[in-house]
């Protein structure tokens, strides 16, 4: 084992059926059931051509302005799954452009989410795949290593492990942990309805809004009139 230049080609699955699911959910409402505390910072932008994705995490870290690693992980990458790398937030070098993520994008992966940035914006824009990264530039990477695939980093803010499900919208991009996707995908499917209900009670004017004083009181907000 070299640690920090080392791949682990073991796979982890995803139940079809939960990323269904999860895949009918605003990333907001995933964030919400687990505390507000699982959403990479807000600095991810959408650049490709699906907008909402939802997939099992395949993890990527590499040396900042370098994708060889990135490379190999598209190329062991299976259907359906969400690259995630740690590129360490340089956005001065691009760590994907238009080839390699049409290559992805040919190859079935649903997302990249790269903390870094990316390159030929315009085309990506044009490509069956969700990309999420921090920036654009010019500037195009490196190709020399090292780095590790299938192993568990940091990205955006957030930890991610191998297989992790990986949610991503215009909001931006929402890590749920493995072992508790179940749990949190049916809380969210129920804060979804309530959340649906309230838009109803919305359209109607009849939203109950006596719970904001409520709330002010218990607080001991002092009112002057």
């Amino acid at each position: 084992m070299t640690i920090g230049f080392r791949i682990s080609e073991r796979r982890i699955t995803a139940d079809p059926d939960l990323l269904a699911r999860a895949a009918q959910l605003p990333t907001a409402n995933i964030g919400d059931v687990m505390n507000r505390m699982q959403a990479m910072r807000g600095s991810f932008y959408s650049f490709g051509g699906r907008r909402r994705v939802v997939g099992p995490a395949l993890t990527v870290r590499a040396r900042a302005g370098d994708n060889l690693l990135l490379h190999r992980a598209i190329d062991l990458a299976e259907r359906g799954d969400v690259i995630v790398c740690d590129g360490g937030g340089e956005l001065s070098i691009a760590l994907a452009g238009d080839l390699m993520i049409s290559h992805a994008a040919r190859r079935g992966v649903a997302a990249l989410i790269l903390d870094g940035a990316v390159r030929d914006a315009a085309a990506i824009a044009a490509l069956d795949i969700g990309v999420w990264a921090r920036g654009t530039t010019p500037a195009g990477p490196y190709k020399e290593g090292p780095g590790e695939i299938g192993y568990p980093i940091s990205c955006g803010g957030q930890v991610v492990q191998p297989g992790d499900l990986i949610a991503a919208d215009e909001d931006g991009v929402i890590v749920i942990p493995r072992a508790e996707a179940e749990t949190v995908i049916r809380a969210a499917e129920a804060h979804a309805a309530k959340e649906a209900s309230t838009t109803t009670a919305i359209a109607a004017g009849n939203w109950d809004r006596g719970w904001i004083g409520e709330s002010l009181e218990a607080k001991g907000c002092v009112i002057s009139r």
